[in-house]
């Protein structure tokens, strides 16, 4: 790539980390307030930051009059390259795991450490740097570049459902929002509920964003020292004191359910169950479930060249008046949705539960051989120098399903670890200027391809 280009990158660290710090610093988890704004007050204030930002960097900017989107956007022509971010972040699950404060940035060891460094507010800043160092090196931009900036990613992309009906759609793009070097195939998503019956004994609230496997999990009442003593004979970590028990697991993405989470609700029914509780939510979770987030004992060994089905328990909810379990299922490409929605009534039924639909996105699936993943494949081996690396498959759900031709290009190299949804999140400082190379030089060659 040109050497100006990479110069000017060099130069823009110290900006660039100002910036993320200032996203980082507005907590902009989904809430809902009295603001009038459509997903709180916090999100609302980060996508204004975001706007100022790019109009301190030279782009033309817009936000919805009903503060769904914004977006930012530079260059000439008829055909747009649009880069789609998110600046919704996840809630920061229990204080007591992190060693700084989640929305107060702190850089150690070359790190960046902050709720939403890796997801998704470090990796879209790393794109729109890497225009901005474009721009400096006198590059001419003959396609559009839009940046589309998405405020309600982790839950409902209702965002990005109103861009789509309001504004004009890329012809191609990516989004910063995974791994290199790229996604070309990503699994259906399907979010929903489990319905039944309520308990005069048990009383349970645990779990927190349907898309993180859960860290912990709460029991309190008469039967805690009976749990103690059998989560003790399972070998699962907990704490148990003065009728309440806390059950430990590993915070992880959903997508990740089956290799990096460790489920709390989980571990938590499946001793309620050994003990003698038989609540049907329980009982689901314990005999269905378990420790196998591959769901295998409802569908059976589901594979394919996007990977495993994963299954995460998310939410549990029992109370006097009714149960509901929250769930975020990841299913392979090429599993039709007719074939999961039989087996998932028919193990409902059998639990006297009701299955509920909360939101389903498609699968994702572009040819390795298409021209712009081929000119993106290019461009990241050129900055990087890694030609053994081949297009990847998820169980992440990211905005790439959203617009044609459009995939998720980074933030995180080969060999890193992906933190995100994770206590202690953080991005490398180094890896995110790595990142804006790539970035600047899968754009500049974009522009040469006919879209």
């Amino acid at each position: 790539m040109n050497a100006t280009i990479a110069s000017n990158i060099d130069a823009l660290r110290d900006d660039y980390i100002a910036a993320v710090k200032r996203l980082i610093a507005i907590p902009s988890v989904y809430q809902e307030d009295d603001s009038g704004m459509p997903f709180g007050k916090p999100i609302d204030d980060c996508l204004n930051e975001t706007l100022k930002l790019c109009h301190e960097l030279g782009f033309a900017i817009y936000k919805d009059h009903k503060g769904y989107y914004g977006y930012a956007e530079i260059g000439d022509g008829k055909q747009m390259i649009g880069v789609l971010g998110h600046l919704d972040v996840v809630p920061t699950g229990e204080l007591s795991a992190w060693h700084s404060d989640p929305f107060t940035p702190d850089v150690r060891d070359g790190r960046l450490y902050g709720r939403g460094t890796q997801d998704d507010k470090g990796p879209t800043l790393a794109a729109i740097f890497a225009v901005k160092a474009l721009l400096d090196s006198g590059v001419t931009l003959n396609k559009r570049v839009r940046f589309i900036f998405g405020t309600d990613e982790e839950t409902l992309w209702r965002c990005i459902d109103r861009y789509l009906e309001k504004e004009e759609v890329p012809q191609c793009g990516f989004t910063p929002d995974s791994a290199f070097p790229l996604i070309h195939a990503e699994k259906m998503l399907i979010q929903s509920w489990l319905h039944g019956k309520g308990d005069d004994l048990i009383a349970l609230d645990c779990g927190g964003a349907l898309n993180a496997v859960p860290e912990l999990a709460k029991y309190e009442g008469p039967l805690w020292e009976e749990l103690a003593a059998k989560l003790d004979e399972l070998g699962f970590d907990f704490t148990a004191d003065d009728a309440e028990v806390v059950v430990f697991g590993k915070a992880a993405h959903s997508a990740a359910a089956d290799s990096k989470g460790v489920n709390a609700i989980a571990r938590l029914c499946m001793a309620l169950r050994q003990i003698g509780v038989t609540h049907p939510a329980i009982r689901f979770v314990a005999e269905q479930i378990g420790q196998d987030a591959n769901a295998k004992e409802i569908f059976g060994p589901v594979e394919d060249v996007s990977g495993r089905l994963t299954f995460n328990v998310a939410q549990l909810m029992v109370n006097a008046e009714s149960s509901k379990l929250g769930l975020d299922i990841r299913v392979p490409v090429t599993f039709s949705k007719d074939s999961f929605d039989s087996d998932m009534l028919a193990v409902a039924e059998q639990y006297g539960l009701r299955y509920e639909e909360f939101d389903v996105l498609p699968s994702l699936y572009m040819p390795a051989e298409s021209p712009v993943i081929k000119t993106l494949m290019k461009a990241y081996q050129e900055v990087s120098g890694d030609i053994d690396s081949q297009p990847m498959t998820s169980g992440g759900a990211t905005y790439a399903r959203a617009i044609p031709n459009c995939v998720a290009y980074g933030a995180v190299f080969p060999g890193r670890d992906k933190v995100e949804h994770m206590p202690n999140e953080y991005l490398i400082i180094d890896d995110m200027l790595k990142a804006m190379n790539v970035y600047a030089n899968a754009i500049y060659q974009l522009q040469g391809v006919e879209l």
